[in-house]
């Protein structure tokens, strides 16, 4: 097992970092609190114009081919400056389920699309009274004519206003539906909440909404394969993009302690704080070689459950702690809007909980251990 960066991965991440660096600085994220755009959809056209949108999908539909690892590289770099755009749930969630499926017109009509920046996707799953994963679905598709009726509601939807599609877990009977349903179709409304990282979760509303049967990406056993496969592909995308952030954070504060003086001395002297920088050198290695383990294992096609969740459990609590650390090492100034230290933090507690959470991943070591 290699998890080195080839050539072109490593020249990817450094054109990745310096268009991010350029064109998105920490205010993005800070007017997404202030105001109300939703996201920057220049930002967002100059991103499908450098190909991002395509990469890990196959030349045929527009995209320029790769691997998860390729895609990982992104996302490691897009976790380093907070990125406040749908790329996630548009290409590392909707389009790679799309690619994986059977569902040949869909793919070849929306795919393209997808890789020239012109469609925005979201994924509803998570209902409320329920827990992150695919037990108790009750959202329930209902036949009506050549297609269905959907009923039933969704949570912690992300730029559910933004989206043109919803890709949507929905229940047919005792089998599992995934849907792309257009998010302008009659009787689905959308409600945003504020959420701690400004990420634009809502809450989507589906009241009798009618969805051809054109619009099925998969059912039954194909169904419950995909939704795996995404489940996997996701939580090892947002441990990618964890590591990015806590890298950030760690150089953060290794350049602010080597400069800072307190009582006549750097601080950077103080054998407290260099414990605490030791500490986050030590988890963001840690998190670094069991991300790229699992990441790894779902580029080569091999089975990755278990790598997955020891390092969505162990990236989950790892971001927390790095991050508290970080503002340890700044002290006060730390939780000042104008230092960017409490970005980190925000998006470090929502990612924990992304794609189910320590324990959530937890629990799935442990039955992969069979304990």
């Amino acid at each position: 097992m290699n998890m080195d960066l080839t050539e072109e991965q490593k020249i990817l991440r450094q054109a990745a970092e310096e268009f991010l660096r350029k064109e998105c600085p920490k205010d993005l994220m800070r007017q997404r609190r202030d105001d109300s755009r939703e996201f920057d959809s220049a930002l967002w056209q100059k991103m499908a114009n450098l190909g991002w949108m395509g990469v890990g999908i196959k030349e045929e539909y527009g995209g320029s081919g790769g691997n998860f690892s390729d895609l990982a590289v992104l996302i490691e770099a897009m976790g380093g400056v907070c990125l406040p755009v749908p790329f996630f749930s548009t290409v590392v969630i909707s389009a790679a389920t799309l690619e994986q499926s059977s569902a040949s017109d869909l793919k070849t009509k929306l795919l393209p699309r997808i890789t020239a920046g012109e469609l925005v996707c979201s994924y509803a799953v998570t209902e409320p009274g329920n827990t992150y994963g695919l037990v108790n679905i009750q959202t329930k598709a209902i036949p009506d004519g050549d297609g269905f009726s959907i009923n039933g509601s969704k949570l912690f939807v992300e730029y559910a206003r933004s989206a043109d599609y919803l890709l949507t877990v929905v229940r047919e009977g005792k089998d599992l539906l995934i849907l792309m349903v257009d998010s302008s179709a009659p009787g689905i409304e959308i409600e945003s909440y504020d959420t701690l990282d400004y990420a634009d979760q809502c809450e989507v509303r589906f009241n009798q909404v009618k969805v051809p049967v054109s619009s099925v990406i998969a059912r039954g056993g194909e169904a419950t394969t995909l939704l795996k496969n995404l489940e996997e592909r996701s939580a090892a995308g947002k441990c990618a993009e964890i590591l990015g952030g806590i890298q950030v954070v760690l150089d953060m504060s290794v350049d602010y302690v080597k400069d800072r003086e307190q009582f006549g001395q750097v601080v950077g002297s103080f054998q407290a704080v260099q414990h605490h920088c030791t500490n986050m050198v030590v988890e963001v290695d840690s998190s670094r070689y069991i991300t790229m383990q699992a990441i790894w294992r779902i580029a080569q096609g091999l089975p990755a459950t278990k790598e997955v969740a020891m390092a969505k459990s162990y990236t989950s609590a790892a971001a927390i702690r790095v991050t508290k650390l970080g503002h340890q090492t700044h002290g006060a100034i730390s939780f000042c809007d104008e230092l960017d230290m409490h970005l980190y933090l925000r998006k470090a507690h929502a990612a924990s909980v992304a794609f189910g959470d320590e324990e959530y991943h937890l629990e799935k070591v442990a039955n992969e251990l069979g304990l």
